[in-house]
């Protein structure tokens, strides 16, 4: 089943074109990708999916419901984590779950239970502090609790990841990798690492339209071409081939080339023939990073 559905969304903002002609779908149960640079309208199809914004062409539905601008009622499927989450900060972690839950009409037994669950996924079972002296990591991971606390069908999360140091990504990926047993992640990033290591899905958003989408593992099989590695043993060596091939970029006694055709078999040819020492070759696995510079062609 797809718990998100985007079909031909467009946004304008005067005469700035924002959003064109955006499809794609998240299934049940996925980390879903929505990748985009900085300012490519990532944070605005949030803002539609969520009804905070009205669309100016196209449908969207959560959980088989169309979304309206104005009208929340398809939020209630919705458990969102922003960029940057807020807190009351005198507060500890339980305190602000159980208050979060009395907003929403939760029974008080229920709210003690789902939040021992939650802050037992986010690693803050133990945590008794108030919420003022948490890091950026910890925030970021009570925030997640706080989303899911309701048990959402789509958990959104805008740019979890963007300020945090490796330990704190890793401890928040690792929780939303968790996650999707009970719900559905719309993770939305510029992070294309994070991307690789969690999600099975994703959409690749440039200049406000999706260039590139599908299953992670189809999505990086479409690079027609891998990048190679090649370390002669001598720096006198790799300057000598960069006569007869100069498409290949040399650092130091190391040539790097992108790999199309017979240029490995060729290369390797010419080193044969000329009796030349190496120590290394190497096919280097292409990365989202590379495909999507290839596919916006940078």
């Amino acid at each position: 089943m797809e718990m998100l559905t985007l079909s031909h969304v467009e946004k304008h903002f005067g005469e700035k074109e924002v959003l064109r002609d955006v499809s794609f779908c998240v299934p049940e149960h996925t980390v879903f990708g929505f990748v985009g640079q900085n300012g490519a309208g990532k944070t605005t199809a949030m803002k539609l999916i969520l009804g905070l914004l009205p669309c100016d062409g196209g449908r969207i539905t959560v959980n088989g419901s169309p979304v309206s601008y104005g009208n929340t009622d398809t939020n209630r499927f919705i458990g969102y984590l922003p960029d940057v989450p807020e807190f009351y900060s005198y507060m500890t972690p339980a305190e602000y779950l159980a208050f979060c839950g009395e907003i929403t009409g939760m029974p008080k037994k229920k709210i003690r239970k789902r939040s021992r669950e939650l802050l037992a996924l986010v690693g803050l079972e133990k945590e008794a502090h108030r919420i003022r002296g948490f890091s950026r990591g910890m925030k970021q991971r009570l925030g997640v609790a706080q989303a899911l606390l309701n048990r959402p069908k789509l958990l959104i999360c805008d740019e979890p990841t963007s300020a945090l140091d490796p330990a704190g990504r890793k401890e928040l990926l690792d929780i939303l990798t968790a996650a999707k047993e009970q719900t559905t992640v719309l993770f939305s990033t510029h992070i294309l690492s994070d991307v690789e290591h969690i999600c099975d899905e994703l959409a690749f958003l440039h200049e406000g339209r999706i260039v590139l989408q599908g299953p992670l593992e189809k999505v990086r099989r479409l690079r027609r071409a891998s990048d190679v590695e090649l370390e002669m043993e001598y720096a006198r060596d790799a300057r000598l081939l960069l006569s007869d091939f100069p498409f290949l970029k040399r650092q130091g006694r190391t040539l790097l080339f992108l790999e199309k055709g017979k240029a490995l078999p060729e290369i390797l040819g010419r080193i044969a023939e000329q009796r030349l020492p190496i120590r290394r070759v190497e096919r280097m696995e292409p990365t989202l990073e590379d495909l999507f510079m290839e596919v916006i062609g940078k």
